[in-house]
């Protein structure tokens, strides 16, 4: 109990981290004349940089990030079934699986650092990046789950009585 309160203080630690990042976050003050001069003749009336940003909750955003939560949920109802047909878990352990509040957790934190990470690369202007994390956090949280949905059940392993011997 006392390693799990441990891990969950550091993980806290570890958002409000991050979190301070933008707090530290302030626009660049031009250091070069060519930065002070004027942009040149745009059409549409818009700079590349403004072409180029969106909000981030936007509708592809909000689709993206609820893609990842729903592949999120699948790789927790696949995680389950494995566990409940006498599997192992892999990648965690099997009391962190088996603790259904715990596991929940773990997926909502997975969820939630994968909108973090995506801020991140929104608050940097790496926009392209921005969308990539969910579509991978997509892809591997939806092929995990299609491979436990296609794992056999645990074998059963019987074991025969050793017969009394006088």
């Amino acid at each position: 109990m006392l390693r799990l309160l441990r891990i969950l203080r550091l993980l806290v630690a570890t958002v409000l981290l991050i979190s301070a990042v933008e707090l530290f976050a302030q626009d660049s003050v031009p250091t070069s004349s060519t930065e002070l001069t004027p942009a040149r003749f745009n059409p549409s009336g818009k700079t590349k940089t403004e072409a180029q940003t969106h909000k981030f909750w936007d509708k592809e955003n909000i689709g993206l990030f609820a893609g990842v939560c729903g592949a999120r949920m699948l790789d927790y109802a696949s995680t389950r079934r494995v566990r409940d047909r006498g599997r192992n878990e892999w990648l965690l352990s099997n009391w962190a699986v088996d603790n259904r509040p715990l596991f929940v957790g773990i997926e909502l934190a997975g969820t939630a650092a994968s909108i973090g990470v995506s801020y991140l690369f929104h608050r940097t202007h790496h926009h392209t990046l921005e969308r990539w994390v969910s579509i991978a956090h997509i892809g591997v949280g939806t092929g995990g789950s299609i491979h436990n949905y296609a794992l056999q059940p645990a074998r059963a392993v019987i074991v025969q009585p050793v017969p009394a011997t006088k």
